[in-house]
């Protein structure tokens, strides 16, 4: 096995693919049972809270780095049939189910939930505004979790096939 620049940006995109794809994953089988048990008031104030502190540089490193690093990949391995159809179609997996889903539909839900102010609200109110949020919200968190993962294996059996 040569280690070289090739080598190196699948790596990477695995790397940071994983990353996205896990952080998903652990969000999807332990955030979200843990905010079903929360009051309607706390689980709006916990997810206004984490929607606007996860807006950082290395949470959107981890998102959105792996379209770049795999359109790279792409280009790199241009030559070799099947490495390249594999990272093409993790890019686009990625690309399609987990950022433009977010970007369409997790991000408007939050930046709806951001204008909400409980103190304002009744405890109904609070309790609708939950409900409009949260079965969406974790519906699209779903499908993005199983499109990074999906992403993720095709980056790795890549790498099975070309090493």
């Amino acid at each position: 096995m040569d280690f070289n620049f090739q080598f190196a940006a699948l790596y990477t995109a695995i790397i940071l693919t994983g990353l996205s794809a896990g952080l998903f994953f652990a969000w999807q089988v332990s955030v979200i049972p843990g905010t079903k048990r929360v009051t309607d008031t706390v689980y709006i104030e916990t997810m206004q809270k984490i929607n606007r502190a996860i807006i950082n540089p290395p949470f959107m490193l981890i998102f959105l780095g792996p379209v770049v690093i795999q359109l790279l990949c792409a280009y790199l391995y241009r030559d070799a049939a099947t490495a390249f159809w594999l990272i093409l179609s993790s890019v686009l997996i990625y690309g399609a189910g987990t950022v433009i889903v977010t970007g369409t539909g997790n991000v408007p839900l939050n930046d709806a939930l951001d204008t909400v102010e409980l103190s304002k609200l009744s405890d109904k109110e609070i309790s609708a505004k939950r409900h409009e949020y949260e079965k969406p919200w974790n519906r699209l968190h779903l499908i993005r979790t199983a499109f990074a993962v999906i992403s993720f294996m095709l980056l790795l059996f890549t790498a099975f096939i070309h090493s």
